[in-house]
């Protein structure tokens, strides 16, 4: 454990990022600097709202201890919190109404602390591509979400996506009704399984499981597969149709992120692809900065 850090009397920010994977959190001083960080598990509420309330603490236990601090500043705290799912008004309702042991909470979605982060401002647009994918954009106070429908209803262009489109490729493949494809042997020897088996090793498997394919999809597009590239371009199609949506909206800027982002961009549409820009910030900044607005309003 390192130095304590010396705080003085200005307030603590810690900003949370919860999704359905994963729960980041950082520690914030008065003057932006990152202090601490932590990594709990799964925080989406819709999958569990017990859950995600767990990680969020266990997240902000580790950020605290990675900072030098004794768990007991938790409740010092000004907590600016985005979590995926509660753009749905009941589970926004059930975790703001959460006896959480911060000094004040804000909450707000994922996708709007991802914005603030990546553009470090009140406006901007978000495209995001890893687990799941969606579009958002936030401008004159008004967001827009485009896609966000969830796995497997849409999340088109997500890990998950890609990684389903890869399976009913390769079982159409086995039947000889679809393209021969290295897929077949890729996603094959991963989960150890042929044709039918395919079904009983994924007939349980969730978005993150599926997600774990794509990156054999991109493999094989590297290696000219013709199955992997018509996937690629149709998901990439997909994105740069929703950039094009964001645009309409008229944000100063907009940036790609997650985990897909780097290899995604080369896919895209040129036009699309030369109109991004890198994003600023970590969505836990996005967090911060957002806490920090609410907490002056609140406090005028």
């Amino acid at each position: 454990m390192g130095k304590m850090p010396n705080l003085g009397s200005k307030p603590l920010f810690i900003g949370v990022d919860g999704g359905g994977t994963k729960c980041r959190a950082s520690v914030y001083s008065a003057d932006n600097q990152v202090l601490g960080t932590g990594v709990g598990g799964p925080a989406n509420p819709f999958h569990g709202e017990a859950q995600a309330k767990v990680s969020i603490v266990q997240s902000v236990d580790m950020a605290l201890a990675n900072a030098g601090l004794p768990s007991s500043v938790i409740g010092d705290l000004i907590a600016g919190v985005g979590l995926a799912g509660v753009n749905l008004p009941s589970l926004f309702e059930a975790m703001n109404t959460w006896h959480h042991p911060f000094k004040k909470m804000y909450l707000t979605t994922d996708l709007h602390i991802a914005c603030l982060g990546a553009h470090t401002r009140d406006e901007g647009a978000v495209m995001i591509a890893g687990t799941g994918s969606c579009g958002y954009s936030f401008v004159n106070g008004k967001a827009t979400i485009v896609g966000a429908h969830g796995f497997p209803f849409g999340d088109k262009c997500s890990g998950a996506w890609i990684g389903l489109e890869a399976v009913k490729a390769v079982l159409l493949a086995s039947d000889e009704l679809g393209p021969q494809t290295c897929l077949n042997d890729l996603i094959g020897a991963h989960l150890q399984a042929k044709g039918v088996m395919i079904v009983d090793k994924m007939g349980a498997a969730k978005s993150s499981d599926y997600a774990q394919l794509a990156r054999f999809v991109l493999e094989a597009a590297e290696q000219k597969d013709e199955v992997a590239i018509k996937i690629m371009r149709e998901g990439a199609d997909y994105m740069s149709a929703v950039a094009e949506k964001l645009w309409a909206t008229g944000p100063s800027r907009m940036s790609l992120i997650g985990g897909l982002s780097g290899p995604l961009t080369s896919w895209l549409k040129p036009s699309v692809a030369a109109s991004l820009s890198n994003p600023i910030s970590q969505p836990e900044f996005g967090a911060v900065y957002f806490a920090r607005q609410q907490h002056v309003l609140a406090n005028t």
